[in-house]
């Protein structure tokens, strides 16, 4: 189950990664616009520049995934499977509208194309806190 305090580091506002490996145990790993909460026990991330990584979740649907909490640095490290890729619907379009947002305050307006939302069930998530500092004396 997603915790609570997990959801800021799912609201689109730094990049995520995902992992994943081919059915022959060749890993690939990508930066992705959006891991976006869908509910309690699922995620989608955003499908716009995913050939490799479609290729292997085709191929062996278990991925790593990682966000970063915005405020406090921490990371989350989501263990998950893919379920579908939406091409139209309700979580399309809050995607795709959260998408154009990130790429207007960016100045990338047109440069994003949602192609659809990758979503995975979450298997396990864990955080990762950040490390405190480390000063010289």
């Amino acid at each position: 189950m997603i915790p609570d305090e997990a959801k800021p580091s799912m609201q689109g506002v730094l990049p995520g990664m995902i992992a994943t490996c081919s059915g022959d145990g060749t890993p690939n790993m990508i930066h992705v616009s959006q891991v976006f909460y869908v509910d309690p026990t699922h995620v989608a991330l955003s499908f716009q520049f995913f050939g490799k990584t479609a290729r292997n979740v085709a191929e062996n649907p278990f991925a790593e995934l990682r966000c970063v909490d915005p405020a406090t640095g921490d990371r989350w490290v989501i263990q998950g499977r893919f379920e579908r890729r939406e091409t139209d619907g309700p979580l399309f379009d809050q995607m795709d509208m959260q998408l154009e947002a990130v790429a207007s305050m960016t100045g990338m307006t047109g440069v994003f194309k949602l192609r659809g939302a990758d979503v995975y069930e979450v298997l396990h998530i864990e955080r990762m806190l950040l490390a405190a500092p480390v000063t010289a004396s």
